[in-house]
């Protein structure tokens, strides 16, 4: 069996750990680029949103790369994720391909479901070789999430462009190749030791990317030289993957502020695969969050968008970019509340929406001028510049 999975993020680091500790050949597909996205938008319905598009050609290139076997996430409520296995499926059939789709749905507290999975996972191995490589990929996870964070932290302050994510990509690939759970930890820590002398920021606030809706926390220090400080929520898939959302985070960073980025592979994974198995639900925070503006669920990250803008606005967050897919359906009932948060809770919100024809440039434009206005606004510094704020609507 010649496994395979498309990309999220830096997701395929665990999964490949998991995948080959269970005794599985895996096929690591293509990274994601302008070419895929092309296979995916000339297959899927014109309509459809990017990431039905983009998963579909990882799986055509992971496929005419020798996968037979390829795992997919489903999904539940309003979000059309839980779709795209089906449409995927009549896809890969109409092409001729014979690779078989295993789709994995959320638990929901159904643990026959879960141990239907279970089954395929222990049918070429033992349970003991499972938990083994389940520990393993998600020590790995925890460190892709702590990575992301900490870079994200800390790009605005680097000492030399591009030496915190040359620290970051050293400690990702030396995860990657960290067969125990010894390494991998150690990875982490000389990692983050890495990333942190390699700016100004100093001791960063303790991370924990496993807490459900946390993160605003690990925020640079208030102070008269703290950077303008912006948060970024949206749809999972696009907020994750860098090659969709065209490296937002490190576009933000590399314009001088810092990044709150709340959305982590080990938090979702804790709350809606480990929690629901045993039919416990996180605590609701982002829920309370959204209650003024939103009270109940749309599917998919509809809630949580609203919830962490209202919770960045009252940390003190000087702005939130918003970013979806274009037709999203739980994003664009987020994105129509967002102006009312945006007012009653006295901080800028932009809403960026992507497909596969968005460029650099026009995304280029519209950051830099969002975080120019928020230097302005809040009197911080940007590009390492001190910024007057705005005195009866004139910028001094």
């Amino acid at each position: 069996m010649k496994v395979s999975f498309p990309h999220l993020g830096n997701m395929s680091i665990p999964l490949r750990a998991f995948f080959s500790g269970i005794g599985m050949e895996v096929v690591t597909p293509p990274p994601t680029t302008r070419k895929t996205v092309a296979i995916g938008a000339q297959l899927a319905p014109e309509t459809a949103c990017l990431p039905l598009k983009v998963t579909t050609g990882n799986m055509i290139e992971a496929i005419n790369a020798g996968a037979d076997t390829v795992f997919m996430v489903g999904g539940i409520g309003p979000c059309r994720l839980g779709y795209y296995c089906e449409l995927q499926k009549d896809i890969l059939d109409d092409l001729g391909h014979d690779a078989e789709l295993v789709v994995i749905e959320p638990p929901k507290g159904h643990l026959r479901e879960t141990a239907r999975f279970a089954r395929i996972l222990t049918s070429r191995a033992r349970i003991r070789d499972v938990v083994e490589a389940g520990r393993l990929a998600w020590e790995k996870c925890i460190g892709i999430d702590v990575f992301d964070q900490l870079a994200n932290a800390a790009r605005w302050s680097e000492r030399e462009t591009g030496a915190v994510d040359r620290a970051a990509r050293a400690g990702l690939d030396w995860l990657d190749k960290a067969s125990r759970v010894p390494d991998v930890r150690e990875a982490i820590a000389a990692t983050m030791e890495k990333v942190r002398s390699c700016s100004t920021l100093g001791t960063i606030h303790s991370l924990d990317p496993c807490a459900p809706g946390l993160q605003v926390g690990a925020q640079p220090p208030c102070g008269a030289d703290s950077p303008v400080t912006v948060g970024v929520v949206g749809e999972i898939y696009v907020v994750m993957e860098p090659a969709v959302n065209m490296n937002l985070c490190k576009k933000l960073g590399a314009i001088g502020v810092a990044v709150s980025q709340p959305i982590t592979f080990s938090g979702w994974i804790m709350a809606h695969v480990v929690l629901d198995v045993i039919k416990l639900m996180a605590k609701p925070d982002m829920l309370t969050w959204a209650m003024p503006y939103l009270r109940s669920f749309v599917g998919g990250h509809g809630v949580e968008s609203v919830g962490r803008s209202v919770q960045m606005a009252r940390s003190g967050l000087d702005g939130v970019v918003h970013i979806s897919p274009l037709t999203c359906m739980p994003e664009i009932v987020a994105q129509s509340i967002l102006p009312r948060v945006s007012e009653e809770e006295g901080i800028p919100i932009m809403s960026l929406t992507v497909d596969e024809h968005t460029a650099d440039a026009g995304l280029d434009t519209r950051l830099e001028a969002f975080c120019d206005l928020l230097a302005v606004r809040s009197g911080k510094r940007l590009h390492g510049a001190a910024v007057t704020p705005c005195k009866n609507g004139r910028a001094t």
